[in-house]
């Protein structure tokens, strides 16, 4: 009788242990709910002029968020943080699916924090069309420069905006450089048009191509030639090597065919291999010759004047955009033309006409 009465104490007692494991519970619950709280505007412009990576996350968090509050909140942290915006190097980097863009920019990102930089990275994932789903996997294939102090990865979805661009990169440019980055790349998904919308954000463009594998972009290759101010013909190692030396002459002699850019800066071609390491210094090293050219002749001073006229007119065009379809006037008159599209009762073009006379 004794042993089975020390048993049933036993059990008592280890039912109790549980009794921690919900205060622990509730401890977790009100650290949660702590985080979930709307932080002042004062309180992340401070953060982030300190350069404090959580406070930039959640700004840009709040920058790509849809809800109305978040946006209000978002344009003032723009507006503090603008004054301090502007001290960076923007540079564009693009190429098809399988180039090697995340291997290459870790491995110029390392670079680059190697020489003192400190490096943002707004790469841009693929959103589903159907699903708008993301795999955001920049983090995990950037494994180095991801845990580099200096360095700071943003990977966003594409969502439906233009050509993949993340719809508020523009914003999230000047947050980055609110907190210190002094050197901006922004990683395209490499199809569709999102170079041409990343050619309006930064200072320098760089193709990465691949040699031996075909022009995937021939349809639009004399597009994005003219906008590249350098061609990088990346995994040029092992039997690849002499493909890529070839390509080299053969893209140096499409590039004397174009007119002078209005920049004066002939564009280059080199070879680089990311997964080596071979090749990066000498484009950060042409990098700079550009930047020392172009600031000397003015000119990119006037590109970035010509590129926050073009993001007026883009963010007007947004603007506009998301009130129309936001109107709930409109939102049930949508409706119905849809079902008249689809009954063959009207067309595509007097069903907007219709809707764009709605008062």
């Amino acid at each position: 009788m004794l042993k089975s009465n020390s048993k049933k104490s036993a059990l008592k007692e280890r039912e109790g242990v549980s009794a921690p494991e919900i205060t622990s519970n509730n401890a977790i619950l009100k650290i949660k709910e702590r985080r979930k709280q709307k932080k002042s505007t004062l309180d992340l412009v401070s953060a982030i002029l300190k350069g404090n990576i959580t406070a930039l996350s959640q700004s840009i968090t709040l920058v790509e968020s849809k809800n109305t509050k978040h946006l209000e909140q978002a344009n003032n942290i723009i507006k503090a943080c603008l004054p301090h915006a502007n001290q960076s190097v923007r540079i564009g980097i693009t190429g098809v699916p399988g180039v090697g863009k995340s291997t290459f920019i870790e491995s110029f990102g390392s670079y680059l924090t190697g020489i003192g930089k400190k490096v943002a990275v707004l790469a841009v994932d693929p959103s589903s069309s159907l699903t708008k789903g993301s795999i955001l996997g920049d983090k995990t294939r950037m494994e180095d420069l991801v845990k580099d102090k200096n360095a700071f990865i943003r990977p966003s979805p594409s969502g439906t905006s233009l050509g993949g661009v993340a719809r508020k990169t523009r914003e999230s440019i000047i947050l980055c450089e609110a907190a210190g980055f002094d050197t901006i790349i922004i990683e395209t998904v490499g199809v569709g048009q999102s170079e041409t919308a990343v050619h309006s954000m930064v200072d320098f463009f760089l193709l990465l191509k691949l040699a031996g594998a075909g022009d995937e972009l021939q349809g639009i290759k004399r597009g994005i030639i003219e906008m590249a101010d350098a061609i990088a013909i990346n995994k040029a190692d092992g039997d690849n090597a002499k493909r890529a030396k070839m390509a080299k002459v053969e893209f140096n002699r499409a590039l004397h065919m174009y007119p002078i850019k209005a920049s004066n800066w002939q564009p280059k071609v080199v070879t680089c291999s990311a997964i080596k390491n071979d090749g990066i210094e000498a484009i950060y090293t042409m990098i700079a010759k550009y930047l020392e050219l172009t600031v000397s002749n003015n000119y990119f001073y006037s590109k970035r004047n010509e590129q926050n006229k073009f993001w007026l007119i883009q963010t007007i065009e947004e603007q506009i955009k998301s009130d129309f379809f936001s109107n709930p006037k409109i939102k049930i008159a949508l409706q119905k033309q849809l079902q008249l599209i689809e009954n063959n009762e009207t067309t595509p073009f007097v069903a907007a006409e219709y809707l764009l006379s709605i008062k």
